[in-house]
C-alpha cells in the first residue's frame, strides 16, 4: 500500500482537516492545526508531503521518527502540530486496513467508558450561572471555565475576587455534584498566580490549569506551595523532550499533550506513559474538531491515568462550525451522565462527510474566512495574554 495524495481543508470555525489517500483506496483523516495558525501548518503538512508521498502509510514509527529527526531544526508548535495530524491520519488508515480500532491496536481497552467536560463561560467569563445549569441538565457533572480577564505582572485584588465570586456561583448552584476546572490560560503571572491559586483552594477544584506559561514552569515550584489543588498543564508543550524535565521537577499533577499539536496519537501515547512512571494523570487538551477527539479518546481508551476528556462541543469558539456538523454520523459522540461512549468503530471511529467538508471549506476561502484570537491590552496599554 501507498500515500497517493494528500488533501487540506481549512473549515470554520478554526480547523484544518487532512485526507490521506492511498492506492489501495483506504482513506485516512486527521487534523493538523494551530489555532490562528492554519496556513502556516498547511504549509509544514506540504513539505512533509513531498517526503510521504508514495510511501508504505502502515510504518507510522518509521515515518514519525523521518519527519522529526531528518529535519536540523525541529520541535515547536507548527512542526508538531502538522505530524500530529499526519500521524492521526495514518493510523486512522492502519484501523481500517485491520478493521479493527486504533485502541486494539495499541493494546485493546483499559476502561469501560470515559468521563467528559464542557466549557461554560467564553473568553471573558459571563452567565457563569444560566451556563453550568444548562451543562447540568446536559447531562455533564464537570465543566471548565476561564477564570480571569487580562490581568497584569501586579494586579487588583479585586480581579482575584470577581474569581472567586464566579466559582462560587456553581459551588452554590450544585454543590459537589459539579466538578469545576478553572483555566487561567497563561494570562496569570507568577506573583498573581499564587494569590489566585491560594483563594480557589477554598472551592475544592478538579484543578486548576495552566496557571503560568509554559515558558515559566519553573514558576509552578512556588505556585504548588500555595495551593493544594491539583495543577494541570501542557496544552502548549510539544513532545516527550519538553515533558521530561517537568516530570522530574514534580510539581504537576496533570497533563493535557494535545492530539492536534504534540505529535499525534505516537508522541502523545509516549508522554502518557512517561505520566504514568510519574504518578502524573493526563486529561487530553482537546478545543478542536470531531477527528482530534476521535484521537484522543483512543488514546484514553489505552491510557490508565486518563481521568478525563475535553471535547468542544457548544464552545465559545464554535461559530459557524461545530463539533458534530462535519460527521456523517454525529451519534457516535453520546453522552450521558458526565460520561461520553467508546466509539468502536474501524481506525479513529470517524467517518467525515466529504462532500460537505468540500463545499463548506470552498465557500470559507471565498468568505476569506480566517480565525485569529483577539489581541489584548492592560489597563496601561501594554499587551496582555490571552
Amino acid at each position: 500500500m501507498k500515500i497517493t495524495k494528500m488533501t487540506m481543508y481549512k473549515l470554520p470555525p478554526r480547523w484544518l482537516f487532512l485526507k490521506i489517500d492511498t492506492d489501495e483506496g483506504i482513506s485516512g483523516w486527521g487534523e493538523p492545526v494551530v489555532e490562528g495558525s492554519a496556513d502556516a501548518v498547511r504549509t509544514a503538512v506540504e513539505e512533509y508531503a513531498k517526503y510521504l508521498m508514495g510511501k508504505d502509510p502502515m510504518r507510522i514509527q518509521d515515518h514519525w521518527q523521518a519527519m522529526y529527526r531528518t529535519g536540523f531544526y525541529r520541535g515547536g508548535p507548527v512542526y508538531m502540530s502538522a505530524m500530529a495530524g499526519i500521524d492521526q491520519a495514518l493510523w486512522d488508515i492502519k484501523g481500517k486496513f485491520y478493521n479493527a480500532p486504533v485502541y486494539d491496536l495499541m493494546g485493546g481497552l483499559c476502561r469501560d467508558r470515559l468521563k467528559v467536560y464542557r466549557w461554560i463561560g467564553g473568553d471573558r467569563p459571563s452567565d457563569i450561572k444560566a451556563n453550568v445549569i444548562e451543562a447540568y441538565e446536559q447531562g455533564y457533572r464537570a465543566i471548565k471555565m476561564n477564570g480571569t480577564e487580562e490581568m497584569h505582572w501586579i494586579d487588583s485584588f479585586k480581579k482575584i475576587e470577581e474569581v472567586c465570586a464566579r466559582v462560587a456561583i456553581i459551588r452554590d448552584t450544585y454543590g459537589y455534584d459539579m466538578d469545576i476546572a478553572v483555566d487561567f490560560h497563561g494570562r496569570v503571572h507568577k506573583s498573581m498566580a499564587k494569590v489566585l491559586a491560594r483563594e480557589l483552594d477554598q472551592y475544592r477544584l478538579m484543578f486548576i490549569e495552566e496557571p503560568v506559561l509554559p515558558q515559566n514552569n519553573e514558576a509552578l515550584r512556588d505556585i504548588a506551595n500555595h495551593t493544594a489543588t491539583p495543577i494541570a498543564v501542557g496544552e502548549r508543550m510539544f513532545s516527550r523532550w519538553e515533558y521530561k524535565n517537568l516530570f522530574e521537577a514534580g510539581y504537576v499533577d496533570i497533563v493535557q499533550p494535545d492530539l492536534s499539536h504534540a505529535g499525534g496519537l505516537s508522541e502523545c501515547l509516549t508522554i502518557a506513559r512517561m505520566a504514568e512512571a510519574y504518578d502524573v494523570a493526563i486529561a487530553p487538551h482537546c478545543p478542536l474538531g470531531p477527528i482530534a477527539l476521535g484521537a484522543c479518546m483512543n488514546l484514553d481508551c489505552v491510557a490508565p491515568n486518563a481521568f478525563i476528556q475535553e471535547q468542544s462541543l457548544g464552545i465559545h469558539y464554535n461559530k459557524g462550525g461545530d463539533l458534530l456538523d462535519y460527521l456523517e454520523d454525529a451519534s457516535i459522540y453520546k453522552y450521558k451522565d458526565g460520561f461520553i461512549e467508546i466509539v468502536d468503530r474501524p481506525g479513529l471511529g470517524v467517518e467525515i462527510n466529504e462532500e460537505f467538508v468540500r463545499e463548506t471549506a470552498e465557500r470559507f476561502a471565498a468568505e476569506g474566512g480566517d480565525w485569529k484570537n483577539p489581541v489584548w491590552r492592560n489597563y496601561d496599554g501594554t499587551i496582555a495574554e490571552w
